[in-house]
């Protein structure tokens, strides 16, 4: 129930049904003391609006036409929204006498309702409408800009893995070619320079036996020099007389025709010998 109009032309309207109107807070109501929930119905009313609390069956409901539907009060509840009213500035009136027959209240009388969800205000739920459609057309844009750019961006990172991964083994590849040549290259390095390093000598090459022998005639051939550069002079020399062998005079003849340099040349020559085989037998291993 709904109006602008005056409380006495609404007290008028009821009387017509034999109903009147009865102030909620008034002195003589007070005086009653009767609890709300015995009653049958309470109009309200704020400023320019008004509307209407009944019971219906055996439960009361908010009939509030801001709402988008009826709200169901409990018992327990009645008398506290009817405080809350007064605080906000409400009138309330009670309407006393027997109402009018109606087919919700003869349904009501047989059944209970449950109330899941509170109605809410017509311009509390045309604003959620309205943000829920702002929202709506916000994400359908936003899918429509980037129509199949998820897929891509999952397949962009897939490749990008994969190139990853590709570059890692490629690498990994390349280190170990590159040590291997490496590895070649030092050892190619370390025979080239103890090819170089090497003397080259002429003849042929000499054994351990023959370069022992030659340099025992080339120490008996320098101590044969100081013999007779400390005798006195007159006296002739006498050589050192030691029992000739085939090796001893082998020694002499090699001890005459190498020099003390090439001795040195050639025992040079037999150790880097023997430093490039261990460095083959390694490289081998």
């Amino acid at each position: 129930m709904e109006s602008i109009f005056h409380e006495k032309v609404i007290s008028n309207a009821l009387k017509v049904w034999g109903l009147e109107l009865i102030l909620f807070n008034s002195p003589e109501y007070q005086r009653l003391r009767i609890d709300p929930i015995n009653e049958k119905s309470f109009i309200c009313n704020y400023k320019e609006h008004w509307f209407t609390v009944r019971k219906l069956g055996k439960q009361w409901f908010n009939l509030n036409s801001l709402l988008t539907g009826p709200e169901l009060i409990s018992d327990t509840y009645l008398a506290l929204f009817l405080a809350q009213l007064q605080q906000e500035g409400y009138s309330i009136f009670v309407v006393k006498g027997d109402l009018p027959d109606c087919e919700a209240d003869q349904l009501l009388q047989m059944i209970r309702v449950q109330q899941m969800h509170r109605p809410k205000l017509i311009g509390e739920e045309l604003a959620q409408l309205k943000e829920q459609r702002v929202l709506k057309t916000d994400l359908e844009q936003v899918l429509e800009g980037n129509d199949g750019s998820g897929m891509l961006d999952e397949d962009e990172e897939d490749l990008q893995r994969a190139l990853a991964l590709s570059r890692q083994e490629i690498d990994m590849e390349d280190e170990e070619a590159d040590l291997r040549r490496a590895i070649q290259l030092s050892m190619q390095g370390s025979s080239r320079n103890v090819s170089q390093d090497v003397p080259q000598t002429s003849g042929t090459n000499l054994t351990f036996e023959e370069l022992r022998k030659r340099r025992e005639a080339y120490f008996e051939k320098e101590q044969q020099q100081q013999q007779r550069q400390t005798d006195p002079p007159g006296r002739a020399s006498q050589p050192c007389e030691r029992p000739t062998t085939s090796s001893g005079a082998l020694g002499n003849d090699l001890g005459d025709s190498m020099s003390e340099e090439d001795m040195l040349k050639a025992a040079v020559t037999m150790s880097l010998e023997t430093v490039t085989n261990n460095l083959k037998t390694e490289g081998k291993k």
